[in-house]
């Protein structure tokens, strides 16, 4: 009878040291999944779009920067601070350097993308494109990777910026590209250079370029009116933001390398305003340099002098 009883008084201690071991898991449970919460918390608040995400999301976006707070440290910045400066192609028919992106910021509304440079890991020679290109240093501590980015800001009216930013986290690297880009900006020329097309507006480019980085030649034809961009996805964007609704385009050499690909693109379209023009070409092929001015909503004057004549 003694022996029975020790077993059970045995059999007890087990059972509530069991349920006391069962209390501290579910214990420690809790804590990790508020802990969990509080780092996605955290890492939702760090990065702007929601999450570090290093995939291939790169929806256009229009960014109004806050210039309120801006103090400049350069001349050209005082003078746009200061309002003596109001319009960009001062700053770029004059060659000033722009050394502070608030300086585009407080003149222009732009739209910004990035371009797709970067591959995802997979078999068979990779898996989709996506926004970053990884890239790794073999050390004897380990890997130490980088991720590098390009951007694309314009206006849609004739002014367009390109960049290219790395750092060893992707926001960094996207921020980096993006200010790169408004740093680089230039203006460019439209008309209507197609023998198809009579028109008379700037919907396309007025004569053929070409531009070359590498073993990658582009070039760019002007094409007749509702054409549309026949060309790359990523040059696309480009041309987009630059304003240019009609193109023909013709490549040549290793196209796959996406940063070679969009610097031959930039180096055509900086050889519009370098090509020298003569005067009486502007009209006929309906040149314009940077923006046109021409504001959406509001009827042109000569329209409304050929309304006039017509109820006389």
């Amino acid at each position: 009878m003694v022996m029975a009883k020790k077993k059970e008084s045995k059999g007890k201690e087990k059972g509530k040291e069991k349920t006391k071991g069962r209390g501290k898991k579910t214990q420690t449970g809790r804590r990790a999944a508020v802990k969990k919460k509080g780092f996605e918390e955290t890492k939702k608040k760090m990065s702007p779009r929601g999450g570090r995400s290093r995939g291939g999301g790169n929806a256009r976006e229009t960014r109004q920067a806050d210039i309120s707070e801006w103090k400049p440290n350069t001349e050209l910045g005082r003078k746009v601070k200061e309002r003596e400066i109001t319009n960009i192609d001062e700053i770029l028919d004059n060659s000033l350097r722009i050394l502070e992106p608030e300086v585009v910021d407080s003149l222009l509304s732009l739209e910004q993308d990035l371009l797709l440079i970067g591959q995802s890991k997979g078999k068979f020679g990779g898996g989709a494109r996506r926004v970053f290109r990884q890239t790794q240093k073999k050390t004897r501590e380990g890997n130490k990777p980088k991720f590098s980015t390009m951007a694309v800001v314009g206006d849609k009216d004739g002014h367009i910026g390109i960049g290219f930013g790395k750092a060893k986290e992707t926001v960094p690297a996207r921020e980096k590209a993006i200010r790169k880009a408004k740093l680089n900006l230039f203006k460019m020329r439209r008309g209507c250079g197609s023998w198809e097309c009579g028109c008379r507006t700037p919907h396309s480019i007025p004569f053929a370029v070409k531009g070359k980085c590498g073993s990658v030649v582009v070039e760019l034809m002007p094409a007749p009116k509702g054409k549309g961009l026949c060309c790359e996805k990523e040059i696309a964007k480009i041309l987009g933001l630059a304003g240019i609704k009609d193109i023909w385009t013709k490549t040549r050499g290793q196209t796959k390398n996406k940063v070679n690909f969009v610097y031959a693109c930039e180096d055509a379209l900086k050889k519009l305003v370098r090509t020298k023009v003569q005067p009486e070409h502007f009209a006929t092929f309906a040149i314009a340099e940077g923006s046109t001015g021409e504001k959406k909503g509001q009827p042109d004057e000569k329209q409304d002098e050929g309304k006039q004549e017509k109820e006389k």
